[in-house]
């Protein structure tokens, strides 16, 4: 494996170690549970021997070469925490060239972080993707303000459900969560939410447009969803869309944004990765949260290595709340 971690190579390794591997783009069934030459940290990255993996709703797209086409056969996965080679120390990092299902990742040192005591391994990792980005779509995007009324889609996934407790950690006045099932809406009320949605109804416009509507609505799935949003802004209230997805109904005219005043954003973690000390700030945050149980990652499964193929079903499907992760010492 080089040191661009997602990708393996036919060059000379030290050892091989086991990891779930794609050798085509496609569905789920394409992952084999194999032994593979181990990463080689090049200048500026560290070794990490890995504890669990992560998995996100990009990994899905990865697989299939939608998002990133890597060499083949590669190794997917963007986030991980274990011990760092050489001085043993608890870090949690983010992989941007994947490599994440495996026993050792690579990392650039710049997007490592350490785990301070009194933050689990499962919570660390499951708050560095998902909750920069909550975090990040919130203040720095979203500019929240104490007192204001927030939406938030997708609210029992990885993202939404650390930032309907972000929210309302940032003095947010009212938090609405829209999500799919009623599973869903009661997990998202019990996490502070103060009015649980579905996304599918007809009148969710009114809905957010009750009690003088809503400032800051977090998008996090895209589609029909925007124009409801959009309907059911207060003046001067902005529309955030945290990643790219296109398509017509996520189409909007000068005329339409003018008419009430409202801003349209977009947020994307790799902005925040780019600057050393915003992402160690924000992961220090986080951590602190989490130190302090006033922010919790729920941890929908852990599965081994030779499950990450039923992970990447149960994800694609939606049935997941919270943080899926891999434990990649087990293989059954």
């Amino acid at each position: 494996m080089t040191s661009d971690a997602g990708r393996m190579t036919s060059g000379a390794a030290v050892r091989g170690m086991r990891a779930a591997v794609i050798h085509h783009y496609g569905g789920p069934e394409e992952f084999r549970t194999e032994t593979v030459p181990e990463p080689v940290a090049g200048p500026g990255q560290v070794l990490i021997d890995v504890t669990l993996a992560g998995l996100n709703y990009a990994d899905l797209h990865c697989r299939t070469g939608e998002y990133a086409r890597y060499p083949l056969p590669a190794v997917l996965g963007a986030d991980v925490v274990g011990r760092r080679r050489g001085d043993g120390r608890r870090v949690v990092a983010l992989l941007r060239a994947g490599g994440g299902y495996a026993r050792v990742a690579v990392a650039e040192a710049a997007h490592t972080v350490e785990v301070p005591d009194g933050v689990a391994d499962a919570q660390a990792l499951a708050l560095l993707e998902q909750g920069a980005t909550a975090y990040g779509a919130l203040t720095l995007a979203g500019r929240l303000r104490p007192g204001e009324t927030v939406a938030v889609t997708a609210a029992a996934g990885g993202v939404g459900h650390l930032a309907v407790q972000l929210a309302r950690e940032l003095g947010a006045a009212r938090v609405l969560a829209l999500a799919s099932t009623p599973a869903k809406r009661e997990f998202a009320r019990s996490l502070g939410a103060d009015r649980v949605l579905d996304p599918a109804d007809p009148g969710l416009a009114d809905r957010l447009g009750e009690s003088g509507g809503v400032d800051l609505f977090v998008d996090l799935v895209g589609g029909p969803v925007l124009r409801a949003g959009l309907a059911g802004l207060a003046p001067f209230g902005r529309l955030l869309s945290v990643g790219a997805r296109g398509g017509p109904e996520e189409s909007f005219s000068v005329d339409e944004l003018a008419d009430r005043s409202a801003g349209l954003l977009g947020f994307w973690l790799q902005h925040v990765l780019a600057d050393r000390a915003l992402f160690a700030a924000t992961a220090a945050r986080l951590f602190e949260l989490a130190a302090g149980r006033r922010l919790v990652a729920r941890i929908d499964r852990t599965v081994p290595l030779s499950g990450v193929a039923g992970a990447h079903r149960v994800l694609a499907a939606r049935e997941t709340m919270g943080k899926v992760l891999v434990d990649v010492g087990r293989e059954d």
